[in-house]
């Protein structure tokens, strides 16, 4: 294994001409955690299968970008910079770095790093919990730069801001749901405390403009007005595209030409708690947009093809079996969506449909997840945040496929990236490529329905 030291749905990504070997933004070409990516490893060790490691100076909970042969990846250092780094993706090797923004702020396991970079193929966008976002071309030259925190005020997250930005039919889209009043002990915010909007905003790609901002209030309270979710992209059964927003105790869909709210579905948070963040985005699945509640609140699947308040007459189904994914965003692939509750380390397989249940397994192992399982080639991969790998079947029952311990240290939150064959894999130090691997050990674990 060879170490290189830096310097410091599948109908709608065609729909977007993604190209299918790139992992262009965080939740990949189809927007919903899936590749179309075949001969995957399904099992390898520290010696096998491991084509190259990068160490990297800092823990991020941030997804690598890939597109061909370049890989992008956020990440802090230890003098609290902000940086961008471009790997080569034949062995690894940083072909640069840019520090894009200063200080990091580190909050439990959060940081001012954990938004992940995006690409269209021909620049790459990297943004920061500062409120920073800069532009660059494939060869590091900067073409734009501004600070939205500057623009519209700091961001009011308690455990700091986490929201990935989205490409999407020639717009860049940026969330911000957040506290208001803005406290002062919150991080980054001594001396702004204040009234605070949340709102979802449209840029320009080419000039990092805003084109619209549309205000996006809800009726939650102090920490559950916050939200560490990303936009997602759907399409209605008829094919018109929204934008899907959860947090504030709701879910929003969004005209993506104008921002406009379509629709809002309350539900996910029947408690009514105050300190009921959301962390896992949406998802489109199967004509419905799927949003998981917080803290073993309910998953609930809301039609989009109506308007205004859709919280009783749109709800297709909901799914409350207290194993539902507080933080862990579910992947919807082959038909089935998956959803993983990272803190009992259970994966349940739902008729995306129906909401019914088809199994429910446990990974047999008591370290929480955090990051989002990934699915491909019929297998489903998930990481937790010891850096140990779990490879699971997506057939039609719960089977364990390998376990495979990564190393570093424990804070591991990033979901597994795939393009072109290959596995990429963020630890707490370093960035794996893996290809290729060991014959697989048939371990199969009964399903508990």
């Amino acid at each position: 294994m060879k170490f290189h030291f830096p310097l410091i749905a599948i109908a709608l990504a065609s729909s977007l001409n993604a190209n299918a070997e790139n992992w262009a933004q965080w939740r990949g070409p189809a927007f919903n955690g899936t590749s179309p990516e075949a001969n995957l490893p399904s099992n390898w060790n520290a010696t096998e299968g491991v084509k190259w490691s990068t160490p990297l100076p800092g823990i991020s909970g941030a997804t690598p970008a890939i597109w061909e042969d370049s890989i992008f990846v956020s990440s802090p250092d230890a003098n609290k910079n902000l940086l961008l780094f471009c790997l080569d993706r034949k062995d690894g090797k940083v072909r640069w770095q840019k520090q894009v923004a200063t200080g990091n702020i580190d909050k439990g396991r959060g940081n001012m790093a954990s938004p992940s970079p995006l690409t269209d193929g021909k620049t790459v966008y990297a943004f920061y919990g500062t409120g920073d976002l800069a532009a660059f071309d494939f060869n590091g030259n900067a073409l734009w730069q501004r600070n939205l925190g500057a623009d519209y005020g700091r961001f009011a997250i308690m455990w700091t801001y986490g929201s990935s930005p989205l490409l999407f039919e020639g717009k860049l889209y940026i969330q911000v749901l957040q506290r208001s009043p803005a406290p002062a002990d919150y991080p980054g915010l001594a001396g702004s405390a204040g009234d605070r909007e949340s709102y979802l905003i449209a840029l320009d790609p080419a000039t990092g403009k805003t084109l619209w901002k549309q205000l996006r209030s809800s009726e939650a309270k102090l920490e559950s007005q916050e939200s560490y979710a990303s936009p997602v992209p759907h399409r209605t059964p008829d094919g018109k595209a929204q934008i899907l927003l959860v947090g504030g105790d709701c879910m929003t869909g969004h005209d993506p030409a104008t921002g406009a709210e379509l629709w809002r579905g309350y539900g996910i948070n029947r408690k009514g708690g105050e300190w009921m963040r959301v962390v896992a985005s949406p998802v489109s699945a199967a004509g419905l947009a799927i949003a998981s509640g917080p803290k073993k609140e309910p998953l609930i699947a809301f039609r989009t093809d109506l308007k205004g308040d859709i919280s009783e007459s749109g709800v297709a189904w909901s799914f409350d079996e207290k194993k539902t994914p507080d933080v862990c965003t579910p992947v919807f692939y082959d038909g089935k969506l998956f959803v993983l509750d990272g803190d009992s380390q259970t994966l349940t397989c739902l008729d995306p449909k129906s909401g019914a249940k088809k199994w429910q397994g446990n990974l047999g192992d008591r370290m929480v997840i955090r990051s989002s399982p990934t699915a491909a080639d019929g297998k489903i991969y998930i990481i937790n945040e010891k850096g140990t790998v779990f490879v699971c079947s997506a057939g039609d029952e719960f089977k364990l496929l390998a376990t495979i311990p990564m190393g570093g240290s424990e804070g591991t939150r990033s979901s597994i990236a795939i393009s072109n064959g290959q596995l990429f894999i963020r630890t707490t130090n370093a960035l794996h490529c893996i290809q290729g691997g060991l014959p697989t050990v048939d371990s199969v674990q009964k399903s508990s329905n």
